[in-house]
Order: C-alpha cells, then sequence, then structure tokens
C-alpha cells in the first residue's frame, strides 16, 4: 500500500433540526456499522449528541439543522456532530445527582468512548466521539 494512502472510510450527513431526524441519524449510523462490535455504543452516541444539538443549540430552530460525520478505518470509529452554535454556553460533561432529569448525556458519551474532543467556534460546536476496535473503555477487549 502507498504510505499516503488511507483505510479510512467516511460518511457524511446533514439533517434539519427536527426531533424525528435523531431516529435517521441512528439507522444512518446502525446501517453504516453493520455488523461491527461498535454499532451500539456508535448509534447510542449518535442519538444523544444529535438531540443535544436539537435541544440545546440553534441547531433546533425551524432552519437549522446539524451535521453528523462518520470515519472508520480498522482500528477506530469516529463520530461527530456538529451544530449551529447559536448560545453561549459550550458542550461539557456535567455530573448531576442520581435524582437528576437532566445532563448526563455527555456523562453517558464519556463513558462509551475512548476519547471525547469538543471544538468550538462562532458557527458552533462539534463533538467527536471516538470508539477504539482493539479495547472497550476501561481496558477490556472483545
Amino acid at each position: 500500500m502507498h504510505e499516503y494512502t488511507s483505510t479510512a472510510r467516511v460518511w457524511g450527513l446533514t439533517c434539519p433540526g427536527f426531533p424525528e431526524e435523531v431516529s435517521r441519524a441512528r439507522r444512518w449510523t446502525r446501517d453504516i456499522l453493520r455488523g461491527s462490535p461498535l454499532a451500539d455504543d456508535a448509534e447510542l452516541i449518535v442519538s444523544e449528541l444529535s438531540a443535544n444539538a436539537i435541544l440545546h443549540t440553534a441547531s433546533g430552530t425551524a432552519s437549522g439543522s446539524f451535521h453528523l460525520a462518520l470515519a472508520v478505518s480498522p482500528q477506530v470509529v469516529a463520530l461527530s456532530v456538529t451544530d449551529a452554535g447559536g448560545t453561549g454556553m459550550s458542550p461539557k460533561v456535567e455530573h448531576q445527582d442520581q435524582d437528576a432529569e437532566h445532563g448526563r448525556g455527555l456523562s453517558m458519551v464519556t463513558a462509551l468512548a475512548h476519547r471525547i474532543v469538543i471544538h468550538n467556534s462562532q458557527a458552533g460546536h462539534t463533538v467527536t466521539a471516538e470508539l477504539f476496535a482493539s479495547a472497550r473503555p476501561g481496558g477490556r477487549t472483545w
């Protein structure tokens, strides 16, 4: 193989900011990762990040949208959701008490993913979750 050739494959999807688009994002992720042991975790992560984009940013307005990117290589699956921003707050992991009804989503994503990266810009926020193929969080292998 040539040194500049990549075995990673990348997909992208832009969705209108309607709640029913979260199920479309899940289905899209599940279809791409069919047969992968990472598919269930990836689907759950995409669902949470897409819902957060719609609920907490300008993506959820009548003219809003959010964008998904999915990169797959033999070593890693990277899932990114980019929202439309429009809030003064950046996505962050919050540690809620056990009776809290909201605010646990990014904590759940952090528990499932091996690494989370949050990029903020004037245009919005991108949250990327990486799942490694060789081991689950905590160092367990399949």
